[in-house]
């Protein structure tokens, strides 16, 4: 087995988790089987319990793990399906250490940060990175990963320290060393600085380990000046410092590392020049090329509480994008705060009411994701309804969901008071209840998680032809909240339709409008599943609805073919047009014309 660790210095956000996944990917195409592992040093377990405004969404594997959001960017760049034992915390590493110590594994000896924590790091990444998640049988080729934080930080010491013994218990040509940096470039003079690079690398020798590879982040390649001083003063060959300068889409990142032979760099040091293929990245580069020419907008309204940060919702961006580009448009997201749609602060702060509701009657579709709290949910609720009525086509997920049935049941229904009992524990008419095996008092992995069986009541619904018609599906969930099944009768006979359910028939997964454009509500998290070459049904449905392609896409998608429409005719004002060769992500548009994300 070998292994590729990335690490970060100077400052953080500087775009670690895009460069493991793109060295995967890059490696991929080099014809390798490739794994990765996440490294968190927080104390959490897991990222269950941590507020999205802080820390971005938390990802959900097909095992119920809840993961970093990192762990979303290698499955959608690697095409795998990890583990939650993929993602490592110092929680779970102290706690799995204590658990020994406890049992009496240790002998009666002190257990101390060296040797024990150390041990169990590396003995939890050598166990992790032999599990296939390729669905292919026997262990990866090369194992990426990604340490998070930045060097110098206290809590990544241990891990730091684990990783340098690691390094020689697995030998020198087993292991490679990516050190991702910042060089600024300072308007007054516009030169690129090295002197916190220089730093950086001298803080990561100075706890054991030794870079062979700078991956360099910076608004512009680096001239040969600032690559020389790198090369004097990180005491590495020019070959082995790469630029990551700015590009318009993330898509562009592999394709960066491979013009600069960084997979070149790393098979030297891995010892395996030789015994591998050129890159294949045809497709990719098709993709990233042909996504900077989309021009046709888009315009989709996300009502949301977390609308602050927007990688709070990365899974449900990347999956607007992966669909939108299969329609060949380019996607807008106003981002709009629930609250801001709600009469108290049209009280408050009229002008802020005033442009958020500008915003919700200017989109093609509105989307609600999911969340936890009461804040804003009226809101939520407000902008289902304004969907409904106008015939604005919608797409709920989780909590978009149950606010849709909310909403349909005080207007419908004439349940004035009609609520979720996670906001109104005294509601007289509960819509939405808490799931009987949840716990009121334990908040981490006490959820409906993971992977789990959605079955079609009718396959002539739209969601039912945007999954191929099939008896039922399999889609990640988290949430502790369900419709309630003693009003599911009284609402389908108002008109709304619960077309998929799960194995018992009691829990409500997909709740539909049949006269509507396109109004559906879906328990699970269809985002966490999209992918660059297949976007999710429902989020394809969606933004084919927006925009005048749903029926083509239905009768596509009935038809029992992948949701990839590149070998489709479009619609566009009426005219057919042929669709690219391939499907490219694009950058979600913001408002401020930013184009490259890390």
């Amino acid at each position: 087995m070998k292994y590729v660790l990335v690490t970060g210095g100077v400052v953080s956000g500087l775009g670690k988790g895009v460069t493991a996944s793109s060295i995967g990917l890059l490696l991929k195409a080099c014809g390798l089987r490739v794994t990765a592992i996440k490294i968190d040093p927080y104390l959490n377990t897991d990222a269950g319990t941590m507020s999205p405004i802080e820390h971005g969404e938390v990802y959900v594997l097909d095992d119920g793990g809840e993961v970093d959001l990192d762990l979303g960017n290698y499955e959608r760049f690697m095409d795998v399906k990890l583990t939650r034992d993929n993602n490592i915390t110092t929680g779970k590493i102290y706690q799995s250490v204590i658990d020994k110590e406890r049992r009496g594994d240790y002998l009666g000896k002190t257990v101390q940060v060296v040797p024990h924590i150390t041990d169990a790091i590396q003995d939890w990444i050598e166990r992790v990175a032999h599990i296939p998640v390729d669905g292919k049988e026997g262990p990866a080729d090369v194992c990426v990963i990604e340490l998070g934080g930045t060097i110098g930080d206290i809590e990544s010491m241990p891990f730091i320290q684990a990783l340098g013994h690691f390094s020689y218990r697995v030998g020198a040509t087993n292991f490679c060393l990516v050190h991702v940096s910042l060089v600024p470039v300072l308007n007054v003079v516009g030169e690129q600085k090295t002197k916190p690079t220089q730093h950086s690398v001298r803080g990561l020798r100075s706890q054991g380990l030794t870079p062979q590879i700078l991956a360099c982040r910076s608004t512009m390649a680096l001239d040969e000046n600032a690559k020389t001083k790198l090369s004097q003063f990180c005491l590495l060959p020019g070959e082995n410092i790469i630029t990551l300068y700015d590009v318009p889409n993330i898509w562009h990142i592999p394709l960066l590392l491979r013009d600069q032979k960084a997979h070149e760099a790393i098979f030297k040091v891995l010892n395996l020049t030789g015994m591998t293929q050129e890159p294949n990245l045809e497709e990719w580069t098709c993709r990233a090329e042909s996504s900077d020419l989309l021009h046709e907008p888009v315009r989709i309204a996300l009502v949301g509480k977390y609308t602050c940060l927007s990688d709070s919702y990365l899974s449900v961006l990347k999956a607007l994008i992966h669909a939108a580009v299969s329609c060949q448009k380019k996607l807008v997201v106003d981002w709009i705060s629930a609250t801001n749609l709600e009469n108290s602060t049209a009280k408050e702060n009229p002008d802020v009411y005033k442009a958020a509701w500008k915003l919700l009657k200017g989109a093609d579709g509105i989307l609600v994701p999911g969340g936890f709290g009461d804040r804003g949910v009226q809101g939520k609720i407000i902008a289902a309804k304004y969907a409904r009525e106008n015939k604005i086509p919608y797409l709920g997920i989780c909590l978009g969901m149950q606010v849709a049935v909310i909403e349909y049941a005080r207007s419908m229904l004439g349940l004035k008071d009609a609520n979720s009992t996670e906001f109104d524990p005294n509601t007289k008419n509960p819509c939405v209840i808490f799931m009987p095996e949840g716990s009121k008092t334990h908040m981490g992995g006490t959820m409906r998680l993971g992977s789990r069986r959605t079955y079609f009541q009718t396959k002539l619904c739209k969601s039912a032809k945007l999954y191929g018609c099939k008896s039922f599906i399999d889609e990640r969930h988290r949430h502790r909240y369900e419709v309630n099944p003693d009003l599911v009768t009284s609402l389908e006979n108002s008109g709304l339709s619960f077309t998929g359910k799960d194995e018992t028939g009691q829990r409500m997964e997909i709740v539909e409008i049949p006269n509507h454009p396109y109004f559906i509500g879906v328990q699970f998290h269809p985002e966490f599943k999209s992918r660059p070459g297949k976007a999710s049904p429902v989020f394809l449905g969606f933004i084919a609805a927006t925009c005048g392609q749903l029926e083509a896409v239905l009768q596509h998608s009935s038809r029992g073919v992948s949701s990839d429409m590149s070998s489709v005719k479009t619609y566009q004002n009426g005219s057919a047009t042929k669709p690219q060769a391939f499907r490219p992500e694009y950058v979600y548009g913001n408002g401020n014309g930013n184009g490259f994300h890390y």
